[in-house]
């Protein structure tokens, strides 16, 4: 459906501002390969002239006016404080503790370490069907150093080490 405001543009000026407005957030970055030299300047001109897109002195953004022109609600701008908020959840996200699903092979593994008895290496690769090394990298990596956990390990003679969570 064409509404007044969109019949006043081209194909072309529409697809470069419906990209815009869709895609770049209002910025003009794309144009159709058959624009190009002066006709791109021509259609530029054209919407510069008729306020539907503006400039920073740089690059070249879809207006209010653009909007009401393609029919799309204008997005509204991004604020300092709301801009501020967003920074703040992510770093606090950051801060808490990562979690694990309670069906992976993570939590498998954990469940396997809490127990009384602990787990061996060659217990833990059977369960999981990961290789020793990699093992060894989620003991450092991904449970001491990701989730915080306290690994411990102890050796009795003539039997393979085992390894238990002692904190949580």
């Amino acid at each position: 459906m064409t509404t007044p405001a969109t019949a006043q543009l081209s194909a072309s000026q529409q697809q470069i501002l419906n990209h815009a407005a869709v895609n770049t957030d209002s910025k003009l970055v794309w144009f159709p390969e058959t624009l190009k030299g002066g006709a791109r300047k021509k259609v530029l001109d054209s919407l510069f002239n008729r306020a539907l897109i503006t400039t920073d002195g740089t690059h070249w953004f879809v207006a209010a006016e653009g909007y009401e022109a393609l029919g799309m609600p204008r997005r509204a701008p991004i604020t300092m404080a709301a801009l501020d908020a967003v920074i703040e959840s992510a770093e606090a996200g950051l801060a808490a503790k990562p979690r694990t699903r309670d069906n992976s092979k993570q939590a498998q593994v954990i469940a396997m370490l809490k127990r009384a008895e602990g787990a061996t290496i060659t217990q833990i690769c059977e369960a999981t069907g990961w290789q020793s090394h990699t093992v060894r990298g989620t003991f450092a990596g991904a449970f001491k150093k990701k989730l915080g956990l306290e690994i411990t390990s102890s050796k009795a003679d003539g039997s393979e080490r085992t390894y238990r969570i002692t904190t949580n």
